[in-house]
Parts: structure tokens; sequence; C-alpha cells
């Protein structure tokens, strides 16, 4: 909320008919009658919105200044103040409003601002039955650290990055409740000050990586992959190819490639890094579009009903078919093609950063990075479909490029 303060107790009391602005949305709205209210004026989804908090008789300037930052504070989380008091009216005539009900409130409200359809998914997964059985019928109100940890518990060392997620989900959701006057006091999930007492840092758990083939390897996986007839088998070349993630090939459509400047631009709605990404196409990755062109006309690798593009089950399906499932993921030739770019070639390290998409951890350097690149990118992706379209001999030692 913004610091100015215009009005007074005094003026709160005197001024005439009118609508007189104390700064950070706060208004003292004043009726021809001498009515006195306060209003948060605001802008939500593009549409100018007024929440009412209270005639003056019975809310003083101080605490309509403290209800205009609770607003604010909802707004910085993407939550329209009104559908939050409306929610919370719903939700106190609802006493006792269980967990499982209100994740799915959550979920519901959160989904059209999540990049990636399946995260709606992924919460619901590791919010329910599967992770947290034992919070789904109790008070969302009454969850403490006990039951916080005995969800946590079993799988914070055997599947630390499964456990970390479902605690940060878990933080959000008891936050979001307590937002809505579901609960009080601390939030149970929280890590620092309260879990950090109870549980080892994930710092010092063994750091799980993406498993991913040698590049040496690489060559021979996509004359394998080029024998196969699957659509599947295509979105993994275009991906290899592109050295994208899963997500961002799987869902890329024919309105973002422009053949003829072999260029594929990737909203920003779908990256990671949530900035727009343009991926030069090689060779390689124009001879796949080729293959696939004119089977949809939105989706350049549709599904088996034609309806939505491919699931990431497709390519965990084609790498268990050959016999690969064990020893990578779809995720892991990013890697691979990061340590043949750093072993074998004589790009700079920060052209193959932005050939992957990375966001640039420096904040200096990020300030003076205006460029994507991509002219150095391009040459990089033609020398990585050249490497790819030659089988390695396994005694073929690779020569630093000059």
């Amino acid at each position: 909320m913004a610091a100015t303060k215009r009005l007074t107790v005094r003026q709160v009391e005197t001024l005439g008919p009118g609508r007189h602005a104390d700064g950070g949305n706060l208004y003292l709205q004043v009726t021809p009658t001498g009515v006195r209210s306060w209003l948060f004026v605001y802008r939500f989804g593009g549409k100018q919105r007024e929440a009412g908090l209270g005639p003056v008789a019975r809310v003083s300037l101080a605490e309509a200044r403290q209800k205009a930052e609770e607003a604010h504070r909802l707004l910085a989380d993407g939550i329209d103040p009104l559908e939050a008091r409306r929610a919370a009216s719903e939700a106190r005539k609802a006493a006792g409003t269980t967990f499982k009900t209100f994740v799915e409130t959550y979920i519901t409200s959160h989904r059209a601002g999540w990049s990636n359809a399946k995260h709606a998914d992924q919460w619901q997964m590791t919010l329910g039955p599967a992770y947290c059985a034992s919070l789904q019928g109790k008070a969302v109100g009454d969850i403490g650290v006990a039951d916080v940890l005995e969800v946590l518990s079993p799988v914070w060392q055997a599947k630390p990055e499964t456990a970390r997620r479902v605690r940060m989900r878990l933080e959000k959701v008891l936050d979001a409740s307590r937002v809505m006057g579901l609960r009080t006091g601390e939030n149970s999930a929280r890590w620092r000050g309260n879990l950090d007492h109870l549980l080892p840092k994930h710092g010092k758990l063994s750091k799980q990586h993406h498993r991913a083939l040698p590049y040496a390897d690489v060559p021979a996986f996509m004359v394998d992959l080029a024998a196969r007839p699957a659509m599947a088998a295509r979105a993994m070349q275009f991906l290899i190819f592109t050295v994208t993630r899963t997500s961002e090939s799987l869902l890329s459509e024919w309105s973002e490639i422009d053949l003829e400047a072999r260029t594929w631009t990737i909203p920003a709605s779908r990256m990671k890094s949530r900035r727009e990404h343009r991926v030069p196409l090689s060779d390689g990755a124009i001879a796949v579009l080729e293959a696939v062109k004119g089977k949809h006309p939105q989706f350049i690798f549709p599904g088996p009903s034609g309806k939505g593009p491919l699931s990431n089950m497709a390519l965990l399906v084609l790498l268990r078919r050959m016999g690969k499932d064990g020893s990578t993921t779809a995720h892991g030739f990013r890697s691979a093609f990061r340590d043949w770019a750093a072993e074998t070639t004589a790009f700079p390290s920060e052209v193959a950063e932005m050939a992957l998409a990375h966001v640039i951890s420096n904040e200096t350097e990020a300030a003076y990075r205006r460029g994507d690149l991509f002219e150095k990118r391009k040459a990089l992706m033609q020398a990585w479909c050249s490497y790819l379209a030659v089988p390695q001999a396994e005694n073929v030692v690779p020569i630093r490029r000059a």
C-alpha cells in the first residue's frame, strides 16, 4: 500500500460530500445526506471495482487503513478482495470447512493463473489421499504442526523433492485459509522458525537430478527414434533437437512456428521463466515439423484422440518401449546437450545457457544482457543437429572445436 496518508481524524469527521482520497486506494465517501463510509477502489481483471470497508461510525481511520493493507496483500497474491470476502462469508456459514473441501476451492480459484494445465492435477495429487490422507476430513482451522509432520515424515528423506512440494503447497493453502478467516495463528507448514527445528534441511539430503544418457549415446538413440513411426517419437525428436522442456514441446502449436524464418516462438505463459523464448530451428527440427505437418490444425504433436496434444505419459511409454526408462528422462536430454556443448565445442557457456532458456542468476549480468544471442544460438543448434545425425563409434574421441 502507498505510504501516503492524507486524511486526519478531524477531516474524516468534517469533510463535505464527495470522495476523499487517503492514499493507497483508500477513500472516505461522504453522501449528500452526511453518511460517511470507507471504500477500497482497485482494478482487477482489467475492471475497476469497489469494496466497502464499513461505516466511519464503526471503522476508524486506522482500522480502515489496516483493511486496505489486507486488501493489497490479497491483490499481490492474485486474489480479488471482493471474491475473497464472499468466499470467506460462505466458508463461515459452513463452519468447520474440511481440508479436502478447502483444497478444492483453492485449486479452482487459482487454476486460471497457472501456465500449465497439469498444475491442478499435481496439486490435487500431492494434497490428496496419496500424501495427505490424514488431513482430508480434518477442519482446515484445526491442522497443527503434529498433523503436518504426520504427512511429511514418511517421505521427507525417501522422496525429498515430493516432500518439498507437499510442504510448500500445504503452506500456501493454510495461508489462504487464514486470509479467509478459517484459521488463526502461525502457519503449521511454515519452514523457517517452525519445521526447520523438527526436520533436517533438504540441503543435507542427496540432491536428485533428472536421469540422462551420456551425450555420446544420444546419436544412436536418435537412430532408434527415427525408425519408430509413433507421434511420440516425432515429439521426442523435436524436443531433443530444440533442447526444450517437455511441456514446451508437447504443447507447441503451429501458430508459434515460422517455417520461412526457421523460428519457433514460445509464449511467456508456457515458459518457466515467464519470458517469451525464441528457438532457432535446425535442419533436424524442420524435418520433424515437415513430417507431422497437416496432422492437426492446432497442435504440432496431437494425441491419439485428436482433441488435444500428446501427454507426458506418451513419452514415458516410448522410453519404456525403447528400454531407456531406467536410464533417462525426456528432461535429461537437456543435460546431455549441456555436457556436449561444454566438453566438445567452443561455444561460450552463456550461449548454451540461453539455448536452454535458463534464467541468469547474476542480477548485474541480467540487467546488462538485453539480447537473446539468437544468431549464435542458431549456429549452436545446427552444430547439435549435425552431431546427432552421425552415430558415434565407441573409440571416437570428441575434438574440441577451434
